[in-house]
Protein backbone atom coordinates (compact mmCIF):
# COMPACT_ATOMS: atom_id res chain seq x y z
CA UNK A 1 0.00 0.00 0.00
CA UNK A 2 1.23 3.53 -0.67
CA UNK A 3 0.05 6.92 -0.26
CA UNK A 4 -1.20 8.82 -3.29
CA UNK A 5 0.57 11.90 -4.20
CA UNK A 6 2.14 13.67 -7.04
CA UNK A 7 -0.22 12.54 -9.61
CA UNK A 8 -0.48 14.10 -13.17
CA UNK A 9 -4.37 15.32 -14.42
CA UNK A 10 -4.70 12.77 -16.38
CA UNK A 11 -3.43 9.73 -13.51
CA UNK A 12 -5.88 11.71 -11.04
CA UNK A 13 -8.76 11.69 -13.26
CA UNK A 14 -8.52 8.17 -14.34
CA UNK A 15 -8.60 7.47 -10.41
CA UNK A 16 -11.13 9.15 -10.42
CA UNK A 17 -13.16 7.44 -12.76
CA UNK A 18 -11.98 4.08 -11.75
CA UNK A 19 -13.26 4.84 -7.81
CA UNK A 20 -16.67 6.69 -9.15
CA UNK A 21 -17.31 3.17 -11.41
CA UNK A 22 -17.01 1.36 -8.41
CA UNK A 23 -19.70 3.49 -6.54
CA UNK A 24 -22.12 4.27 -9.17
CA UNK A 25 -24.25 1.33 -7.58
CA UNK A 26 -23.79 2.61 -4.29
CA UNK A 27 -27.37 3.05 -2.47
CA UNK A 28 -26.27 5.89 -1.01
CA UNK A 29 -26.99 7.61 -4.37
CA UNK A 30 -30.41 5.35 -5.00
CA UNK A 31 -32.16 9.57 -4.50
CA UNK A 32 -30.32 9.69 -7.85
CA UNK A 33 -32.65 7.19 -9.78
CA UNK A 34 -31.79 4.11 -11.46
CA UNK A 35 -28.40 3.09 -12.20
CA UNK A 36 -28.51 4.38 -15.64
CA UNK A 37 -29.76 7.68 -14.43
CA UNK A 38 -27.49 8.37 -12.09
CA UNK A 39 -24.33 7.32 -13.71
CA UNK A 40 -23.45 11.37 -14.21
CA UNK A 41 -24.25 12.09 -11.22
CA UNK A 42 -22.49 9.90 -9.03
CA UNK A 43 -19.37 10.17 -11.55
CA UNK A 44 -19.38 14.24 -11.03
CA UNK A 45 -20.02 13.59 -7.42
CA UNK A 46 -16.83 10.84 -6.86
CA UNK A 47 -14.65 13.45 -8.83
CA UNK A 48 -14.96 15.96 -6.06
CA UNK A 49 -14.88 13.74 -3.48
CA UNK A 50 -12.10 12.28 -4.77
CA UNK A 51 -10.38 15.62 -4.63
CA UNK A 52 -11.21 16.10 -1.15
CA UNK A 53 -9.54 13.05 -0.14
CA UNK A 54 -6.28 13.44 -2.86
CA UNK A 55 -6.17 17.01 -1.60
CA UNK A 56 -6.46 15.90 2.30
CA UNK A 57 -3.55 13.25 1.69
CA UNK A 58 -6.00 10.68 2.74
CA UNK A 59 -5.71 8.63 -0.47
CA UNK A 60 -3.67 5.37 -0.37
CA UNK A 61 -3.77 2.92 -2.90
CA UNK A 62 -3.10 -1.25 -3.51
CA UNK A 63 0.61 -0.82 -5.55
CA UNK A 64 -1.16 -2.10 -8.75
CA UNK A 65 -3.58 0.35 -8.47
CA UNK A 66 -6.41 -1.63 -8.59
CA UNK A 67 -7.67 -0.94 -5.23
CA UNK A 68 -8.19 2.59 -3.19
CA UNK A 69 -8.66 3.47 0.73
CA UNK A 70 -9.00 7.09 2.37
CA UNK A 71 -7.81 7.38 5.95
CA UNK A 72 -8.40 9.88 7.50
CA UNK A 73 -7.26 11.18 11.40
CA UNK A 74 -10.29 13.06 12.83
CA UNK A 75 -8.00 16.07 13.92
CA UNK A 76 -6.14 16.86 10.90
CA UNK A 77 -7.67 20.41 9.76
CA UNK A 78 -8.95 19.90 6.14
CA UNK A 79 -11.61 22.74 6.03
CA UNK A 80 -9.78 24.35 2.80
CA UNK A 81 -9.92 21.29 1.07
CA UNK A 82 -13.75 20.60 2.49
CA UNK A 83 -14.62 24.03 0.99
CA UNK A 84 -13.28 23.62 -2.33
CA UNK A 85 -14.87 19.92 -2.27
CA UNK A 86 -18.42 21.64 -1.58
CA UNK A 87 -17.61 24.12 -4.22
CA UNK A 88 -17.26 21.68 -6.73
CA UNK A 89 -20.44 19.99 -5.74
CA UNK A 90 -22.20 23.23 -6.10
CA UNK A 91 -21.19 23.66 -9.43
CA UNK A 92 -21.29 20.07 -10.98
CA UNK A 93 -24.42 18.80 -9.61
CA UNK A 94 -28.11 20.09 -10.29
CA UNK A 95 -29.37 21.79 -6.94
CA UNK A 96 -32.42 19.82 -6.32
CA UNK A 97 -30.09 16.20 -6.06
CA UNK A 98 -27.30 18.46 -4.09
CA UNK A 99 -29.84 19.59 -1.11
CA UNK A 100 -30.76 16.11 -0.27
CA UNK A 101 -27.41 14.80 -0.80
CA UNK A 102 -26.14 17.61 2.04
CA UNK A 103 -28.74 16.10 3.80
CA UNK A 104 -27.33 13.43 3.93
CA UNK A 105 -24.19 14.32 4.98
CA UNK A 106 -25.44 16.90 7.64
CA UNK A 107 -27.19 13.33 8.90
CA UNK A 108 -23.52 12.05 8.82
CA UNK A 109 -22.58 14.67 10.27
CA UNK A 110 -24.52 14.43 13.42
CA UNK A 111 -23.92 10.95 13.68
CA UNK A 112 -20.23 11.46 13.81
CA UNK A 113 -20.75 14.44 16.47
CA UNK A 114 -22.72 12.20 18.83
CA UNK A 115 -20.83 9.60 18.64
CA UNK A 116 -17.25 10.37 17.55
CA UNK A 117 -16.20 12.29 20.13
CA UNK A 118 -12.62 11.25 20.43
CA UNK A 119 -9.61 11.41 18.25
CA UNK A 120 -10.09 8.66 15.45
CA UNK A 121 -9.52 7.24 12.17
CA UNK A 122 -12.21 8.08 9.43
CA UNK A 123 -12.01 5.33 6.67
CA UNK A 124 -13.28 7.99 3.90
CA UNK A 125 -14.00 4.77 1.13
CA UNK A 126 -12.80 1.75 0.18
CA UNK A 127 -13.25 1.48 -3.95
CA UNK A 128 -12.14 -1.69 -6.47
CA UNK A 129 -11.65 -1.55 -9.98
CA UNK A 130 -14.67 -3.12 -11.18
CA UNK A 131 -11.83 -5.62 -13.32
CA UNK A 132 -9.90 -6.41 -10.14
CA UNK A 133 -13.32 -7.18 -7.76
CA UNK A 134 -13.48 -10.63 -6.60
CA UNK A 135 -9.61 -10.55 -5.94
CA UNK A 136 -9.22 -9.82 -2.38
CA UNK A 137 -8.03 -5.98 -2.83
CA UNK A 138 -10.92 -4.79 -0.47
CA UNK A 139 -9.55 -7.18 2.29
CA UNK A 140 -6.23 -5.73 1.00
CA UNK A 141 -7.56 -2.24 1.69
CA UNK A 142 -9.04 -3.00 4.73
CA UNK A 143 -6.07 -5.38 6.05
CA UNK A 144 -3.63 -1.73 5.44
CA UNK A 145 -6.59 0.28 7.43
CA UNK A 146 -6.69 -2.76 10.45
CA UNK A 147 -2.94 -2.19 10.60
CA UNK A 148 -2.72 1.35 10.54
CA UNK A 149 -5.19 1.40 13.45
CA UNK A 150 -3.02 -0.80 15.67
CA UNK A 151 0.00 1.07 14.68
CA UNK A 152 -1.46 4.48 15.47
CA UNK A 153 -3.67 2.94 18.67
CA UNK A 154 -7.05 5.64 17.14
CA UNK A 155 -10.61 3.83 16.93
CA UNK A 156 -12.19 3.14 13.86
CA UNK A 157 -15.14 5.34 11.93
CA UNK A 158 -16.75 4.12 8.53
CA UNK A 159 -17.79 7.31 6.81
CA UNK A 160 -20.58 6.27 4.49
CA UNK A 161 -20.25 8.45 1.56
Amino acid sequence: MKLVTNLSEKELRDIKRLIGEAFVTNELFHEFGGIAERRTLVMRYMRAYVDYVYESRALYSTNNGMGYIGLQYSEDATVISQIKMLFRLFTSLPFKRLRKLLGHIRQIANENKRYATKPHIDVLMVAVSKSAQGKGYATQLISFAGKWLDRNKFPCSLIPI
